[in-house]
């Protein structure tokens, strides 16, 4: 009932300790509160949220102008709903180095578990659309740096994210994104995110070169094939993330359900498909609010 029973530092301590595990840890992202607690519901390893996903939900393109009042807003809502660790995308910081210390406070306070800031310059583009531009090394080490110094939770995730992959063909790139990921690390990441990778030997080649874990990006229609967790965790990759899939999917589906009904007059065809209200009421724990309220506030004369 309410909210999570397990709090933030918990939550961020379970996280680590899991990434030090043999397994591969699967975090799709929610594109609200709902679809969180659906995402624990399932079983799944911890929870995503995509600044991707949250520009497109405020009608934004993914470029940088969501702020970080509204990413730490939503990921504070979707993070307080579930049990599970949750991960937030947020871009380059939200800003200059100090800026990058008051994200990462900000994230705590929201009960994130952890972030990833990346080492694109502003304005910022999808990870996986040509045209990217990188920052150069010593900017990007510098933005983990004034992260782990910002933080106050030991066990609070600092993920550096990389996108020089994508600013240079063939196996130059991929040196270029090994080496940055090394120095990422030595500038203090807990974790690396190599975006774009062209195939699965890139991911190998990355996760071999670290000491931390690697992070695969499975995102539709970018530029690394969807390969499986199987394929992902025998490449020595440690978690695994869905961004864009449940928003993708549930939108795809509303402009199907608009479509029938500017057609056909009606939803009635439509209410098969559709998630019922008894199991839209146990994703609520409708029950035990009514159990709460009869037992303890509602006035009996």
């Amino acid at each position: 009932m309410l909210y999570s029973r397990l709090t933030p530092a918990a939550k961020r301590r379970a996280f680590r300790e899991a990434l030090a595990g043999p397994d591969l840890l699967r975090l799709p992202g929610a594109f609200n509160p709902l679809s969180a607690t659906l995402i624990q519901d399932k079983g799944f390893d911890g929870v995503y949220v995509s600044g991707a996903v949250l520009s497109a939900d405020l009608g934004l393109p993914d470029i940088g102008l969501t702020t970080l009042t509204e990413v730490a807003g939503r990921a504070g809502q979707i993070a307080r709903v579930t049990d599970l660790p949750v991960l937030a995308d947020a871009d380059t910081g939200f800003g200059e180095p100090m800026n990058v210390a008051r994200t990462v406070q900000t994230m705590e306070d929201a009960g994130v578990a952890g972030i990833h800031i990346e080492d694109q310059v502003n304005p910022k583009r999808c990870g996986h659309l040509d045209g990217k531009e990188v920052v150069g090394l010593d900017d990007a080490a510098r933005r983990i740096r004034a992260a782990v110094d910002g933080r106050r939770d030991p066990d609070f995730l600092v993920m550096a994210r990389t996108d020089v992959r994508g600013t240079e063909p063939g196996e130059r790139g991929l040196r270029l994104a090994i080496d940055r990921a090394k120095a990422l690390v030595d500038a203090g990441a807990d974790a690396v995110f190599p975006e774009a990778m062209a195939d699965l030997a890139e991911f190998e080649a990355v996760a071999s070169a670290l000491d931390v874990p690697v992070l695969a990006n499975m995102t539709e229609f970018g530029k690394s094939e969807l390969f499986t967790a199987e394929q992902l965790h025998g490449a020595g990759v440690s978690l695994v993330i869905y961004p864009v899939t449940l928003l993708r999917i549930a939108m795809g589906a509303a402009e199907r359900a608009l479509d029938h009904i500017a057609a056909a007059g009606t939803q009635a065809e439509l209410v098969p498909e559709m998630q019922t209200r008894a199991r839209l009421y146990e994703l609520n724990d409708y029950a035990a609010y009514n159990h709460f309220d009869a037992n303890v506030f509602t006035y009996t004369p």
